[in-house]
């Protein structure tokens, strides 16, 4: 297995300079070589310029300018690059496939804010114990830097990356070559219904609140928005103040703690959940398609004017599925699930709540309302969500026995 861990970096002052310079010209050098392939294909489209020939000028750029980029590890250097070429692979893969292509963009500062160290020992080294409190890794160019370890690393290190969240710095550690640990078997299936007006509901009728943490943070996001707004468009890009920075930071702020707070429920319920079951059934969500904005509708009786599409009432669908953070959640249980031995299975979400439990019968009108489900044929009647549940439990089982 393959994990991840994520720790809170704790730089003095001048490592926190250092690490900023550091993913400025990471940043840099990432713009310099999208440039250069912008550049080589307006001048000759027949002109393809690769990785390959990239990273050979990596050693000339590093001589030429010692002071910014001489002093950080070639191979994050390298993984920048890479980083550049992969975004190219992907914009050809989507033109091949006839998607919007999303043509790779140069990055500001602000948005660059990862650097990737390919090989523990290369440019860097993460050397600690157990919840140590003097565990350091060492970056190039930067030193050693303390790092809150708040669990033991299992496996072995294989890629260390340095990560930035607003004011805040972060190591990732990839390692491989773990065991699972399994739990001990519960007998126990449950079928997961996921939604909106509750997180989750499963087939033994529980429901999981839904904490709408963005929707409680609306009120201070808001405001913290319409105070960065203040600064005009054209300072911001000649000069940033020190309130205009204050402001980003609050903006930054807010939404960083509604990430950890949602991540935070996401583990916690997921691993509610494997602990509890031996196999979990949930739905196959497809979000991105869920939050698709309405195509615009043309008013054929006047060039130029559009028909009401519902777009407004669409985005606050939008906004609270957004909210939840399935997605999340989902890929959080699956790695837990591996880690403990469990077995996920994932089904079609077609009808699972306008089919009948008890007769089978499905129609659109066995869905009285949001929360009251009553079949037309039988009438049975019991909370939608805890029907949608069942019939995801079921298919779920007789795709395991298919197995």
């Amino acid at each position: 297995m393959i994990r991840a861990y994520k720790f809170l970096l704790r730089p003095t002052a001048r490592q926190a300079v250092a690490l900023g310079e550091m993913m400025r010209d990471h940043c840099s050098l990432y713009n310099g070589a999208l440039q250069e392939r912008r550049g080589a294909y307006q001048h000759d489209s027949k002109t393809n310029v690769r990785y390959g020939m990239q990273s050979a000028q990596l050693s000339g750029i590093r001589a030429f300018d010692p002071e910014r980029q001489g002093r950080w590890s070639f191979s994050s250097q390298q993984a920048t690059l890479r980083r550049l070429d992969k975004a190219f692979q992907a914009f050809f893969r989507r033109v091949k496939a006839g998607q919007t292509p999303g043509y790779p963009r140069f990055k500001g500062v602000g948005h660059f804010d990862t650097v990737v160290f390919p090989k523990d020992g290369d440019g860097c080294r993460w050397d600690s114990t157990p919840h140590d409190p003097q565990t350091r890794v060492r970056l190039q160019g930067v030193g050693h830097v303390r790092v809150h370890q708040h669990r033991p690393v299992r496996g072995r290190v294989k890629t260390i990356s340095v990560k930035r969240e607003g004011g805040r710095w972060f190591v990732v550690l990839a390692c491989d070559e773990m065991d699972a640990e399994p739990l001990p078997a519960t007998g126990a299936v449950v079928g997961v219904d996921m939604g909106v007006a509750h997180f989750l509901t499963t087939s033994d009728g529980q429901h999981v609140a839904n904490p709408r943490f963005l929707t409680a943070a609306a009120e201070d996001l808001a405001s913290a928005q319409r105070h960065l707004s203040t600064f005009p468009t054209r300072k911001r890009a000649r000069d940033r103040s020190k309130a205009h920075q204050a402001a980003l930071r609050k903006v930054a702020t807010l939404h960083a703690k509604v990430r950890r707070q949602r991540l935070d429920h996401a583990h916690k319920t997921a691993l509610a959940l494997v602990r509890d079951h031996d196999v979990i059934v949930h739905e196959r969500l497809n979000t991105v398609g869920l939050t698709k904005a309405p195509a615009p509708k043309p008013n054929p009786a006047a060039l130029g004017d559009f028909l009401p599409n519902g777009a407004s009432a669409k985005a606050s669908t939008n906004r609270n599925i957004l909210d939840v953070g399935w997605g999340v959640f989902l890929a959080i249980l699956a790695n837990k699930a591996e880690s403990a031995g469990r077995t996920v299975v994932a089904v079609d979400p077609r009808n699972t709540s306008r089919t009948c439990p008890e007769c089978g019968h499905v129609a659109k009108e066995n869905r009285v309302s949001q929360a009251e489900f009553k079949c037309v044929a039988c009438r049975h009647g019991a909370n939608a969500d805890v029907v949608g549940a069942l019939n995801v439990l079921r298919t779920g089982l007789v795709l395991c026995n298919a197995v």
